[in-house]
């Protein structure tokens, strides 16, 4: 599959990049809203998330850590729309609805695993970055 190169990436710690391309996970969670919509690349940080709840949830999705990759383009997924989480979010985004408050729901669609993981030319600078050229002005 021919990648291309102009498209955007968001990071995306495991597991959640995983239960993202699983169509688990179908809200992404930020604390700011994204005017972003379209499809755009998955990369997946260099290490695992140490966060409680997603420790709890490489248990209770059953993950293999050790299968889990870091550190690649894994996918993409469509954003389809950007709004404030409610409480009802929680399943959505696969963590508790507790978590939510004041923070938006980034939701997700039509999610591709790649085949072949690619190795981006250029790391993050921030939540979004050009994984194949530099940053656009």
């Amino acid at each position: 599959m021919e990648l291309d190169r102009e498209r955007i990436a968001l990071g995306i710690r495991q597991p959640w990049a995983e239960l993202i391309l699983q169509g688990r996970k179908t809200i992404e969670v930020r604390s700011r809203p994204t005017n972003v919509r379209g499809p755009i690349y998955i990369y997946t940080s260099q290490k695992i998330s140490r966060d409680l709840v997603a420790l709890e949830a490489i248990k209770r999705f059953g993950l293999d850590r050790s299968e889990l990759v870091c550190g690649r383009i894994i996918g993409e997924v469509t954003i389809a729309d950007c709004r404030r989480c409610t409480s009802d979010d929680g399943d959505a985004a696969c963590i508790p609805g507790t978590a939510l408050e004041n923070h938006f729901a980034w939701e997700l669609t039509n999610p591709i695993r790649y085949e072949n993981p690619e190795l981006p030319k250029f790391l993050p600078y921030g939540v979004w970055f050009y994984p194949f050229q530099r940053k656009k002005s």
